[in-house]
């Protein structure tokens, strides 16, 4: 072999160890993949998903199926790059930039922490939901969850307060809270009345502006508390998801609460699958990841998909064969599009094409 011909092999196979070495390098991405689904009118194991206890129940048939996206990667445990590079080759995976799951500065346990606090959340909100379209009676209680350090209300109000009036205003939700410290100038005092181990008490705050100089909070009044709602149902719902974080199961929950607390099948026999986030009042948000959704939902036999209206023109662009979108704003539209799916009777809203 002539010495041209060996440096050029020496140096392509370099290149080749360079390559391969270069492939096998962590990389800041995340990939997302279809993760499990569960039916919330069925079992986690040999217990219902959703347990309801203190009201008559009544047999379900069909899927109310809730969906999740299973991510790969993150800080401490990145993708390589030949992982990154085959999931965006993939159609059914999504590839993205870390810090669009894992925001910088904030630890994975924390992030993981905030997702099982969502799903909590989530799951309170659609019992609320339920109630709400049932029209059975409940109650609100708004509570202190954290108080931020360095800000008026450090010191004066605790975590577990329970705020019932503001300048003798009474309070009912956590919007009446954040309305009535908006509305007074930074400097003014606010009063709550607090209830705190039994005893109900007057806590005057003086106010501060908000250090948010971009947000809807922006040279507005605050005290630093973070707030929570803590409602009062006439039954008693238990949910049991394993280890599933995030709000975008809640559509899903308060469907399957409702169609085991009223006597017609909701869903006809028909499998049926859908995201959305939800209020106690009903109303369905977006979501994230909802191409891996969709695609989760059709493996596992959906044949019907509940859409969030904001999430409609991604899902369109990557709607899986067999699956038919329906789109939902409410929790009540939902149940008339269901309706109208069993009867073959009246609108069923779609996903508009593009």
């Amino acid at each position: 072999m002539s010495r041209r011909a060996a440096t050029l092999v020496v140096a392509s196979l370099f290149i080749l160890l360079l390559g391969l070495a270069a492939a096998f390098m962590p990389v800041p991405y995340v990939a997302l993949r279809p993760g499990p689904t569960s039916d919330t009118l069925g079992k986690l194991g040999k217990a219902p998903l959703i347990q309801i206890t203190g009201a008559k129940t009544y047999p379900t048939e069909g899927h109310l199926n809730f969906v999740t996206v299973a991510y790969q990667g993150g800080p401490g445990n990145r993708i390589d790059l030949f992982t990154a590079l085959r999931g965006w080759l993939d159609p059914d995976v999504a590839v993205v930039p870390e810090e669009t799951i894992f925001p910088k500065n904030v630890s994975t346990k924390k992030v993981e922490q905030e997702n099982t606090q969502e799903m909590t959340n989530s799951q309170e909100s659609a019992t609320a939901a339920a109630m709400h379209e049932l029209h059975l009676p409940t109650t609100t209680s708004v509570l202190v969850d954290s108080v931020q350090k360095g800000l008026p209300a450090d010191g004066r109000l605790r975590p577990g307060d329970q705020i019932t009036a503001i300048d003798g205003a009474k309070i009912k939700d956590i919007a009446g809270v954040t309305s009535a410290v908006g509305a007074r100038k930074p400097g003014q005092t606010v009063t709550f009345t607090v209830k705190r181990d039994g005893k109900e008490s007057q806590v005057p705050v003086t106010t501060v502006v908000s250090p948010d100089k971009t947000g809807d909070k922006a040279g507005k009044a605050i005290v630093g508390v973070i707030l929570k709602e803590k409602y009062q149902f006439p039954v008693t719902v238990k949910i049991s998801v394993g280890d599933v974080g995030g709000p975008s199961a809640g559509l899903m929950f308060s469907l399957g609460i409702y169609d085991k607390l009223t006597p017609e099948d909701i869903t006809g026999g028909k499998f049926i699958a859908g995201t959305g986030t939800i209020t106690p009042e009903g109303q369905v948000g977006p979501i994230g990841g909802i191409q891996q959704k969709m695609v989760a939902a059709r493996n596992a036999g959906a044949t019907i998909f509940l859409t969030p209206t904001q999430n409609c023109a991604d899902a369109v662009a990557a709607k899986p064969k067999g699956l038919r979108l329906v789109k939902v704003d409410t929790m009540d539209g939902a149940l008339q599009a269901l309706t109208a799916l069993r009867t073959g009777q009246g609108n069923i809203p779609a996903c508009p094409a593009k």
